[in-house]
């Protein structure tokens, strides 16, 4: 394989009601929030939580951005997988193409800034391989969402890396010319 999964490092689940859920899973399971992002960004809200370092181990869509995924999948959002280099993402990507797995997303997202690539297993789960994941220091506060450089694209997200986020790749070739 041009890549090796290292550990399951999130599972992002469609929720009924955000708010509840968060209480549960603060309240009841001890787990910390990272960040919100309100309806006017995912319909229904969504909420990023994190029992370790990582930006979120757990997030929550709410049923309304839920509906509109189209995955035919009530429950799971999506599972991620994450990968010790961001070449890894690229050879993942490339390897999934040359399998021909239709990508949905590659690129950086906003909330985490981690650098992925998404796709679907056969059944249409929405899987994701992803790097870069941002870390919650000792002060307990993620990135400041005006530092988000949410981007389509690896290439872009790479070029245009957010703070603190080395960009270079160990094999420069990985990267068109």
């Amino acid at each position: 394989m041009p890549f090796r999964i290292g550990r399951i490092g999130r599972v992002v689940l469609n929720v009924r009601d955000v708010v509840r859920s968060v209480q549960f899973y603060t309240e009841i399971l001890g787990f910390e929030v990272s960040d919100i992002y309100p309806d006017d960004m995912v319909p229904g809200g969504m909420a990023f939580l994190r029992c370790n370092t990582d930006h979120h181990g757990i997030a929550l869509v709410g049923a309304e951005g839920a509906a509109n995924t189209d995955l035919g999948n009530t429950d799971l959002n999506h599972i991620a997988f994450e990968v010790a280099t961001l070449d890894e993402v690229i050879r993942a990507r490339d390897h999934l193409q040359r399998h021909g797995v239709p990508i949905d997303f590659d690129g950086r997202r906003r909330a985490g800034c981690q650098l992925a690539v998404e796709f679907r297993d056969p059944d249409n789960h929405r899987l994701e391989i992803y790097w870069g994941i941002d870390q919650i220091g000792s002060d307990g506060h993620a990135r400041p969402r005006a530092e988000w450089k949410g981007v389509r694209g690896l290439e872009a997200a790479i070029a245009d890396p957010v703070r603190g986020q080395d960009t270079a790749l160990q094999d420069p070739s990985l990267m068109p010319r």
